[in-house]
């Protein structure tokens, strides 16, 4: 069976490869033989779906293009698919190492292994770690436990929108969301993405901890421009607060709140089992305060008061 598919992709690929026009799926079943022998149009269409997600796996750049009847065909043009020769010196090369490693333990292990295997066959340097003894007692980790993240990163890459059910922090029951993902980053041991909604026609950030369900995706164009540059971080540290240039006074429950506590600027305990903070008030710290739930009440500003109260009431009627 192993050989068989791996016979079956390199023929989809050569097809596609080798051809000057775009194939449609009817052409490309009438010239590789496993196609052919499939049982129905449903089995060949799961069949050579599977195949294009592989190829793209691989890293085969694959066209989709609409010809003038309306017929989807596919190709990969040589000049998209053609790399220069690699050529790295030892303290790139180690550089590279040192990035693969950090991805051990999420499920792109594989991924970065079997780059570093590829850049090494064709010629990469394995010369000894210029940085040892730097990082010998400490080694890079980025935690990804969300199930999303691998349909995101994909979707990312592939250009592909993307449906997924998201549950606000101040919403009882999650939504539906309609995304053309940008980016993924990672900030504070959360992952989020940044992309244009479609259903409120502006771009978004989200906290890939809060999709719940699977992510679906969808085989249609992106209707916004793609930005050159995605600020995920800032626009996450301006939501906490973290461009602030006020303070707001808040009152928090004695033992609890320590992502707060961090953040404040100045604690005064209380004898009545409540402390006072004085912490960065930028956009978005509403929506953060009401995460603590009946951990927190807020002294001022009153505007962030007002803010804090609506979220809650709001939360309650739900």
């Amino acid at each position: 069976m192993a050989i068989a598919k791996a016979e079956r992709l390199m023929n989809l690929a050569l097809c596609l490869l080798g051809t000057r026009r775009p194939l449609s799926k009817r052409e490309l079943r009438g010239s590789i033989e496993a196609y052919m022998e499939a049982g129905n149009d449903e089995s060949f269409n799961r069949m050579f779906e599977r195949d294009k997600d592989d190829l793209r796996e691989l890293g085969l750049v694959i066209e989709t293009v609409e010809n003038l009847e309306g017929e989807t065909g596919y190709l990969a043009r040589r000049d998209s698919n053609r790399l220069p020769p690699v050529s790295l010196d030892a303290e790139e090369a180690a550089a590279l190492g040192l990035a693969a490693k950090v991805w051990q333990q999420a499920r792109l292990a594989g991924a970065a292994s079997g780059a570093l295997q590829k850049l090494r066959a064709g010629g990469m340097p394995e010369a000894g770690d210029p940085y040892e003894g730097q990082h010998s007692a400490i080694e890079p980790r980025i935690p990804v436990h969300e199930a999303a993240f691998e349909p995101l990163m994909l979707a990312c890459r592939d250009r592909r929108p993307v449906v997924f059910d998201y549950r606000k922090s101040t919403a009882a029951r999650p939504e539906t969301r309609q995304v053309e993902p940008w980016a993924l980053e990672c900030w504070r041991g959360h992952w989020y993405l940044a992309g244009y909604d479609r259903d409120r026609g502006a771009e978004r950030v989200f906290r890939l901890s809060r999709i719940t369900g699977k992510v679906r995706s969808r085989a249609a164009r992106y209707t916004a421009e793609v930005p050159d540059v995605v600020t995920v971080r800032e626009t996450v540290a301006s939501w906490a607060g973290e461009s602030a240039d006020r303070s707001a006074l808040i009152r928090l429950r004695a033992g609890a709140g320590y992502p707060l506590r961090a953040k404040a600027t100045g604690v005064r305990e209380g004898a009545d089992g409540w402390d006072e903070l004085e912490i960065p008030y930028g956009h978005g710290l509403d929506a953060w305060l009401v995460e603590f739930g009946p951990d927190v009440v807020v002294v001022g500003p009153a505007d962030l008061r007002a803010d804090v109260v609506d979220r809650l009431r709001a939360v309650a009627k739900a």
